[in-house]
C-alpha cells in the first residue's frame, strides 16, 4: 500500500503526459479572453473561478458577444454537467472523506484529472487514502493550468498563428480517449 505522499506523486506523474496538450489550450484559453477585450484580471478570475479550459472560453465568447450573465452561466453548467457523471463514478472512492475534503477534491477534477485518477482507482486495490492520487493529478494540473493562462494573458497576442496552437483544444480530448483505441472493442 503506498503512502499519502507516494499516492500524490503518483497521480502527478500519471497526468504529465496530458500536459502536452494542456499547456497550449491554458495559453489559448488566456489569449482569447485578452483578444475579445476583457480585461487580464477578468480572463485569470475565469481561469480561478471556471477552472476548465471549453468553459472558459464559451464563457468569454458568449459574453463578448453581448449574451446576457445568465445565459453564460447556464452555457458553462451545461458544459460542466458532465462533472456530475464523473462525481457519479468516483463516489465509491470518496464516500468515506469529509465534505469540506469531497468539496475541495470536486474543484480540482477536470476531464484529464478523471480519466488517469479513474483509472488507477480500478485498476489498484482501494485503500483510504487513495483520493491523494487525485489530488496529486489535480494540484498539478490546476497549478498549470493557472501559469499557462498568465504566459497566455500576457504573451497569446504575439504568438503567431503559424504556430497551430489552436489544434491544442481538441488535442487535449484526443490524448485523454487514445489510451482506450488500444482496444479494438472500444474502437
Amino acid at each position: 500500500m503506498l503512502s499519502k505522499s507516494k499516492l500524490f506523486l503518483r497521480g502527478i506523474a500519471d497526468v504529465l503526459p496530458h500536459m502536452l496538450s494542456v499547456i497550449p489550450f491554458g495559453i489559448i484559453t488566456g489569449a482569447i479572453g485578452v483578444e475579445f477585450g476583457f480585461d487580464p484580471l477578468l480572463v485569470y478570475a475565469t481561469s480561478l473561478i471556471i477552472f476548465g479550459g471549453a468553459s472558459q472560453i464559451v464563457f468569454i465568447q458568449l459574453l463578448s458577444g453581448g449574451a446576457s450573465s445568465l445565459v453564460a452561466i447556464t452555457s458553462v453548467g451545461v458544459i460542466n454537467s458532465r462533472h456530475f457523471l464523473y462525481g457519479a463514478v468516483l463516489t465509491e472512492y470518496l464516500e468515506k472523506l469529509s465534505l469540506i475534503k469531497k468539496l475541495v477534491i470536486s474543484y480540482l477534477i477536470t476531464d484529464q484529472t478523471f480519466a488517469v485518477s479513474s483509472k488507477y482507482f480500478k485498476e489498484h486495490k482501494i485503500n483510504n487514502h487513495s483520493h491523494y492520487h487525485l489530488i496529486g493529478a489535480g494540484v498539478i494540473l490546476w497549478t498549470t493550468w493557472q501559469v499557462t493562462t498568465i504566459i497566455g494573458i500576457f504573451l497569446g497576442s504575439v504568438v503567431p498563428d503559424e504556430w497551430g496552437l489552436k489544434f491544442a483544444i481538441p488535442l487535449t480530448f484526443l490524448a485523454i480517449i487514445i489510451n482506450e483505441f488500444r482496444k479494438l472493442d472500444h474502437v
